[in-house]
């Protein structure tokens, strides 16, 4: 290991978190630990706006979060950047998506907001459920207009016109395809890549010092940016071309693994 400082920036799920075993496995803690203790820095880098990181935030240490994919970044216990999309702007949406016969979640960096009536979609109800459950689902609906949220997702059934909606959507949001008719979409301009660049000029660490893990399609844009990516064993093909390093799975130590290997700890 070199003595210089570098900067790690990890996805969560997938990544650092098992989406089977619902757990940070402890050889990922302990490495995160161990790097922090040798000099470097350590950032979350999520899709999750800040509320939705709470399980994280109470399972590991690290040295600030960029959520909702790059609109909130939080370095130390000092917000350093932060942007929610224009209130009037945020009401347009709710309506397209009901227009287009879509449902979804909206993200804010205190709370989620949902649609007062159940779900015809299921993947809708089931994430309304879990978002319960971790108490991030405001009381404020769909209907209520006394809030604003930073980024949104939308899923899709046979009765969807997802085509429809990204053509009113337009050019100020960049849809995300998750796949299996998830989509997540985020005001253009914001992304994980522009999440790392503002840290690492905060910091004064150098875009070769830093170093990205992931495993699904919301990390391509910090795969696209970074020197030093490391994609996770279960993961989709769309960062193959991006990877310098293939690690095993969460569940296998993966990222342990990979930082041993890459001599980060």
């Amino acid at each position: 290991m070199t003595g210089k400082r570098k900067a790690l920036f990890f996805d969560i799920d997938g990544t650092l978190f098992s989406e089977i075993n619902r757990n940070v496995p402890e050889s990922a803690k302990q490495a995160i630990e161990r790097a922090r203790e040798a000099g470097h820095l350590v950032f979350i880098n999520s899709g999750r706006t800040y509320c939705l990181t709470g399980p994280i935030r109470s399972l590991l240490e690290v040295d600030g979060y960029c959520c909702g994919c790059g609109t909130r970044i939080v370095a130390g216990n000092d917000v350093i950047y932060s942007a929610s999309i224009p209130h009037e702007t945020g009401i347009k949406i709710k309506k397209m998506i009901v227009k287009y016969g879509l449902d979804g979640i909206l993200e804010g960096s205190e709370s989620c907001y949902f649609n007062k009536e159940e779900s015809r979609i299921e993947k809708v109800r089931i994430m309304k459920e879990h978002v319960a459950s971790e108490g991030n689902c405001s009381p404020l609906s769909w209907d209520d207009d006394g809030y604003d949220f930073d980024k949104f997702c939308v899923m899709e059934d046979e009765q969807s016109d997802m085509k429809g909606f990204a053509r009113e959507l337009g050019l100020d949001f960049d849809i995300i395809n998750r796949g299996g008719g998830f989509y997540e979409c985020v005001p253009a301009g914001h992304s994980k890549a522009t999440a790392i660049e503002e840290v690492i000029r905060h910091y004064g660490v150098e875009l070769s010092d830093t170093y990205v893990f992931g495993d699904s399609t919301n990390d391509l844009s910090m795969f696209e940016y970074a020197k030093n990516c490391i994609l996770m064993g279960h993961h989709s093909v769309e960062l193959e071309p991006y990877a310098t390093f293939y690690t095993k799975n969460v569940e296998d130590d993966g990222v342990a693994y990979a930082m041993k290997k890459l001599g980060l700890i």
